[in-house]
């Protein structure tokens, strides 16, 4: 028993598997984008006439019996195929036409069953008679159009070239998707021609709008550098006036060290006058005590010794006042060099800072007061010292003539001859009629002019002697002498 309920539940099983094969094996399913076309049997399809001897079946599954009934797809997908189309317009121009039709099977039923009746097993050649049908339609409408026409309105020719394949389309169980014209050439060059005009009046057009643009560019350009001149004029104008602050604010800054200097110069001017000033007072205190007191002192001394002794009063009076002499000239020339030195230095400064002129005058003058007063001072001294001197002199020639006057001629015995010889100082051609004897008398007579004017002198002391009178200075014998040689002359 348990036997026979495995044998049943295997044949139960076989069963379901032969089944399920036979199930498989019959049922058929068709795609989103195919179309089955079941022949072998008599069927009925809505919208179909009877007796078309097939069954279509979209989007759904059925049955079918494996060696009585055949099956096959139909494509729905799009299909492509591209225009190039050699046309004659109406005008006689040839022209080439591209262009690109999309196409498919149609979606009802009627146009399924005639695609499949003629497409069916040569899906493959669906696009080459798409191409033939388009073709002949293209070249009918373009020949019945102009060149313009087609150029100005392309989707005119697309229209009528769909409406005129429509039908034709529709048998074939086709529909249009979409049909665009891509190019039109012109072999002949008319369409080219054509728009020469039109291109030659937009470069006119273009040519002009750009001279307008240039112009327009260009005064823009001069409105724009004429504003950056006056921009550029203003920015130096201001720099202009900033720069002369600046170098009015830097020369003041170059001034006030010069004027401080000069400040400071003049303080030092003012300090160095007080200087000058107590210089000068210490010099003329100076002079009072060198000069004045021993010049005094020499006087009173040559007074007594002159009185003491009348032999050694001459020599001395006249060693003393030749010393009295010397020194006064020595200390004048003395004072004089350094007053002169102060004034040199006194000036320099006046030129060096002339705000200090006054105080550097102030300091002159004060300084030529002390020079008067110390020259003064010494001629005050000399000529004590010259009447000491005059006073042994006239003492000593009242008792002895001849050694004065011998003396005198001794000491400017050369000055005398000088003068003598002076006669024949621009004499520049000399004619001696005795030769050497000649020149011999010449010199002795020059020689003997001293003789001459010591007997003058003589005559002269004589005379004064007997008027009551004594020379006043030996030096007017030296004058007299000096005068003999010009009168012989």
């Amino acid at each position: 028993m348990p036997m026979v309920v495995g044998v049943v539940a295997g044949v139960a099983v076989a069963a379901v598997l032969v089944l399920i094969g036979l199930f498989k094996l019959m049922w058929r399913v068709a795609e989103p984008n195919e179309a089955l076309i079941i022949s072998g049997s008599k069927h009925r399809t809505e919208g179909i006439e009877e007796g078309m001897g097939f069954r279509i079946v979209t989007g759904r599954g059925t049955l079918v019996m494996p060696g009585v009934q055949a099956v096959r797809k139909l494509s729905l997908d799009l299909n492509e195929t591209e225009l190039q189309v050699d046309c004659v317009t109406h005008q006689g121009i040839p022209l080439k036409v591209r262009g690109v039709v999309i196409f498919k099977v149609g979606d009802d039923f009627v146009s399924i069953a005639n695609a499949a009746r003629r497409f069916l097993d040569q899906q493959k050649l669906m696009s080459e008679r798409v191409h033939n049908v388009f073709a002949g339609h293209l070249r009918s409408i373009v020949g019945g159009l102009t060149v313009e026409d087609m150029i100005r309105d392309r989707e005119k020719l697309t229209g009528q070239t769909r409406a005129a394949c429509g039908t034709e389309m529709e048998k074939l169980g086709l529909i249009v998707d979409s049909l665009q014209i891509h190019e039109i050439e012109d072999p002949t060059g008319y369409i080219q021609n054509l728009a020469m005009p039109h291109a030659a009046a937009v470069q006119r057009d273009a040519r002009i709008a750009q001279a307008e643009a240039n112009r327009l560019a260009t005064e823009a350009e001069q409105q724009s550098f004429a504003r950056m001149a006056e921009a550029t004029r203003d920015s130096e104008i201001l720099q202009a006036g900033y720069q002369a602050e600046r170098d009015k604010a830097a020369a003041k800054a170059r001034q006030a060290g010069p004027l401080a200097e000069a400040g400071a110069r003049q303080e030092v001017v003012v300090q160095e006058t007080r200087v000058a000033e107590l210089e000068a007072h210490r010099r003329e205190q100076q002079l009072q005590a060198d000069v004045r007191k021993p010049a005094d002192a020499a006087a009173y001394e040559t007074r007594t010794l002159a009185e003491a002794d009348r032999d050694a009063r001459i020599s001395s009076a006249q060693a003393q006042a030749k010393e009295t002499e010397l020194a006064a000239a020595a200390e004048a020339t003395r004072v004089k060099t350094a007053a002169g030195a102060e004034a040199e230095a006194t000036k320099a400064r006046g030129e060096a800072a002339a705000q200090a002129t006054r105080a550097t005058g102030e300091a002159e003058a004060a300084a030529a007061q002390a020079r008067g007063l110390a020259e003064a001072e010494a001629a005050k001294a000399k000529g004590l010292a010259e009447a000491a001197a005059i006073k042994a002199r006239a003492a000593a020639l009242a008792e002895n003539q001849e050694a004065v006057v011998a003396q005198q001629l001794a000491e400017n015995w050369p000055e005398i001859v000088k003068a003598g010889a002076s006669a024949f100082g621009n004499v520049d051609n000399m004619v001696l009629l005795n030769g050497a004897d000649g020149m011999a008398d010449m010199f002795a007579k020059a020689l003997t002019m001293g003789g001459t004017g010591l007997g003058l002198a003589r005559q002269m002391l004589a005379s004064m002697d007997r008027n009551g009178q004594a020379p006043q200075d030996a030096s007017a014998l030296n004058g007299h002498a000096q005068k003999v040689p010009m009168d012989d002359k």
